[in-house]
């Protein structure tokens, strides 16, 4: 009996918190729409244009870590969370982050097991690499690799994901 009331607890807790998780995200206008087209968009915009990041990465290591996001959802991710979290905590997350239509994540947290973020060094080098791996993302038809969080996730789910992480680390950066 105990066991039961424990487990409807959890439930009623967890419930709780993804609504007021839900409710907490930035609701504000996205900078294109959330599509691959609408990303792409976005980039091509940023092309010769001098940023600065308001804290933390570099735009170099911004879009280097976009770019190895993208790269991880065809190639496999270096590292993966617990099976537990995967099946769970982690496409729960996803699930409010694509209802409210944005994402919030700790914007100076590298992808467990991934390469430094410092190559391509050059803003300039590193937008082309992200540009890159939206197109090859885009033109990939084979099975995609299980997000290191997310779990098993469709082409479609995975675009809005990559899509969201973008806007969500464009924040920080504006025009210098």
């Amino acid at each position: 009996m105990q066991r039961r009331t424990v487990l409807k607890g959890a439930a009623l807790g967890g419930v709780a918190v993804l609504g007021v998780g839900f409710w907490a995200l930035p609701s504000g206008v996205a900078p294109a729409a959330v599509s691959l087209q609408g990303a792409q968009q976005v980039l091509a915009g940023l092309v010769d244009k001098p940023l600065t990041s308001l804290k933390g990465w570099s735009p170099a290591q911004v879009f280097n870590h976009c770019a190895q996001s993208i790269e991880y959802s065809i190639s496999g991710y270096p590292a993966l969370k617990p099976g537990w979290f995967r099946s769970s905590v982690g496409p729960l997350a996803f699930s409010v982050f694509a209802a409210r239509g944005a994402m919030r994540h700790p914007l100076d947290e590298a992808i467990p097991g991934a390469a430094t973020l410092s190559e391509p060094s050059s803003q300039t080098l590193a937008l082309k690499r992200l540009q890159q791996a939206f197109s090859d993302f885009v033109a990939y038809q084979g099975e995609l690799q299980p997000h290191f969080a997310y779990g098993v996730l469709n082409h479609a789910d995975y675009a809005q994901a990559h899509v969201l992480h973008l806007y969500n680390h464009l924040t920080l950066l504006k025009l210098a």
